[in-house]
């Protein structure tokens, strides 16, 4: 399994999975609710802004050759905490049909070296309060629960 870099021939590519994240988030808050109806409507602006920001990187997550999903990281620091350069996991999907078989558990080791090779000292991530399953595989991958996020619709 590798990490490749993505480009901006990856830009369909990273909004497909995306938009497949994207929609299964829906069912866990409605804050989550998409205003597209059809991955044809989804700009790849955001994707592609990705490609000019030195510190987001999107990589297909490529396995024998074919592209079986994504990551994309964000490099940040907390200059007053000791523990002050991190690497954030803000997507992490995996095809359907390529899930539970180890992928997902490589990925994130995967980044970890890449985290340690940029002098970082820790990784982030969050996911849905109510999406147990992705709360167990990072628990699983060692990540620990450090804080909640909690939102407000202001409608």
């Amino acid at each position: 399994m590798e990490l490749i870099k993505a480009t901006a021939e990856d830009l369909d590519a990273l909004v497909d999975r995306w938009y497949t994240l994207a929609r299964s988030m829906e069912a866990y808050d409605e804050l989550n609710e998409l205003v597209y109806a059809d991955v044809d409507e989804v700009p790849d602006d955001g994707f592609r802004d990705h490609l000019d920001d030195e510190n987001v990187t999107d990589y297909l997550i490529v396995n024998e050759s074919e592209p079986i999903g994504f990551v994309t990281l964000r490099k940040g620091h907390h200059a007053s905490r000791q523990y002050s350069q991190y690497l954030r996991i803000v997507n992490l999907a995996i095809d359907e049909g390529y899930q539970s078989r180890g992928h997902g558990t490589e990925v994130v080791e995967r980044v970890k070296a890449m985290a340690r090779e940029q002098g970082c000292d820790h990784l982030t991530v969050s996911c849905e309060w109510e999406n147990e399953s992705a709360r167990r595989f990072y628990r699983e991958t060692g990540f620990q629960p450090k804080q909640v996020d909690y939102a407000q619709s202001l409608e």
